[in-house]
C-alpha cells in the first residue's frame, strides 16, 4: 500500500528577521547582514519559501548534493533551492554548473526560480546575477 501521508503546518514566525529598530539604524543594518533567524533548521526556512511561493508547494521535491552543497528541487525543477551557508568563491562556478546540468535534466516546462542565501558569498563578486541556464522551452 502507498504512503498517503500528508504535512501540517503550525504557524509560527517568519525565519527572516522582519523587525528594524528604527531608534538604532546602524543596528538594523548589522543585523541584515545575516537576515535569516540562527535557530532556524534548512527544512524550516525552505518550508517557508514553499509556503510563500504557494503556487509551488504541492509538488514533490528531491535533494541533490552539487559541489558539496544541499540542493533543492521543488515542482520537477520549477524551483531550485540551494541554502548553503557558505558558498565561497571558488565553488560558485562548479555548483552553477551542477545547478546547470541538474535543470537541463530536469526540464522543467515553465519558468525556473533559482534561490540562494545571500549572506552565503563573500560579496557580490562572488554572488551569481543571472542563473547559467535559460529556462525558455522549445
Amino acid at each position: 500500500m502507498a504512503n498517503l501521508g500528508f504535512r501540517v503546518f503550525k504557524l509560527a514566525s517568519s525565519n527572516i528577521r522582519l523587525d528594524p529598530n528604527r531608534d538604532e539604524p546602524s543596528t538594523t543594518l548589522h543585523d541584515s547582514i545575516e537576515h535569516l533567524k540562527t535557530d532556524r533548521t534548512e527544512q524550516d526556512i525552505l518550508f517557508e519559501l514553499l509556503l510563500k511561493l504557494a503556487s509551488i508547494s504541492p509538488f514533490p521535491s528531491s535533494r541533490k548534493s552539487i559541489a558539496g552543497k544541499a540542493v533543492h528541487n521543488i515542482g520537477a525543477g520549477t524551483l531550485l533551492v540551494c541554502l548553503a551557508e557558505q558558498i565561497a568563491a571558488a565553488e560558485v562556478e562548479p555548483l552553477a554548473l551542477g545547478i546547470a546540468a541538474w535543470h537541463k535534466e530536469l526540464a522543467p516546462a515553465g519558468e525556473t526560480t533559482v534561490v540562494f542565501r545571500d549572506s552565503a558569498f563573500a560579496d557580490d563578486v562572488a554572488r551569481p546575477t543571472s542563473p547559467p541556464f535559460s529556462s525558455n522551452t522549445g
